[in-house]
């Protein structure tokens, strides 16, 4: 298979941190749910339309999409890590639900046969892509003349406190890594709204726009539980790996992380900002 993004095959097949989103998929599917129901709901997915799911991991956004589309559409899930293929299968199958396919595939040069598709969507499955200009472009090709792309990506560092509380927690307890290229490809690799509207027009998208949209994470448990997460998925996680932080290091971080996300409880359960980019443009 030819696949210019090997680095991210690797990392999400294989890795430990690629791997615990398996692990704690209920959880992170719950942090992460108002960002999935942005994106569905401003997809306006019709009965009968035929949507392709960009990185699509584990299979919550394939689900969702499948209700809105119904037995008469169709949704194709790719994703560049086979584990997650491979469950986002089984949750398919164990749902019911027949039409849902879900293909191990690098998006930036998969090749579509079949019909084309007359939406794309995705929850943080773009933000990855050695060259991104040249996988909207290809990505352009899989969908009908006048099909649409809705995907979410996120937002700036500073307001996104889901991040932020994670890596401060972490960092001062073990110091600041060294700063990275904030275009490159990464959780945070779309954060740039401007840069990436240009690569989308580049790619020879029409009707290119973005929105910052603030929304709110919706973790499960409470902050002692939602900081164990934080320590084993995210920034706090990667800085503790970085420096190769003790257990006690680890403890430190979770004690001051719970004090840092008790502000955010609210009757419903912790409520925490963060700041959404939600790219749309046409074919």
């Amino acid at each position: 298979m030819d696949m210019p993004n090997t680095d991210q095959h690797e990392y999400w097949s294989s890795s430990p941190s690629g791997i615990k989103w398996l692990t704690y998929e209920d959880r992170l599917d719950a942090a992460m749910a108002t960002v999935l129901d942005l994106v569905i709901d401003r997809a306006a997915l019709q009965p009968g339309e035929r949507v392709l799911d960009i990185g699509c991991g584990t299979g919550a956004s394939l689900l969702a999409a499948a209700e809105k589309v119904g037995s008469a559409g169709a949704v194709l899930g790719l994703d560049i890590s086979p584990p997650f293929v491979d469950r986002a299968q089984s949750r398919a199958r164990d749902a019911g639900v027949n039409n849902i396919l879900v293909r191990h595939a690098d998006a930036q040069v998969a090749l579509f046969d079949g019909p084309p598709r007359d939406v794309l969507i995705s929850r943080f499955g773009m933000m990855f892509f050695a060259d991104p200009q040249a996988a909207f472009a290809n990505l352009a090709r899989a969908l009908r003349p006048g099909g649409r792309m809705c995907l979410a990506a996120w937002g700036g560092v500073s307001d996104n406190l889901w991040f932020r509380l994670p890596f401060e927690a972490a960092t001062r307890r073990l110091g600041t890594p060294p700063a990275s290229d904030p275009d490159a490809p990464g959780p945070m690799g779309f954060q740039n709204a401007a840069r990436v509207t240009g690569l989308m027009q580049a790619a020879g998208l029409r009707e290119v726009t973005c929105d910052e949209i603030d929304i709110l994470m919706t973790p499960l448990g409470t902050a002692e539980e939602v900081a164990d997460l934080c320590l084993r998925v995210g920034p706090a996680s990667r800085v503790v790996t970085h420096f190769e932080g003790s257990h006690a290091d680890a403890q430190a971080i979770r004690e001051d992380l719970m004090a840092r996300l008790q502000p955010f409880g609210t009757p419903a359960g912790l409520r925490i900002p963060a700041p959404i980019n939600l790219f749309e443009a046409r074919v």
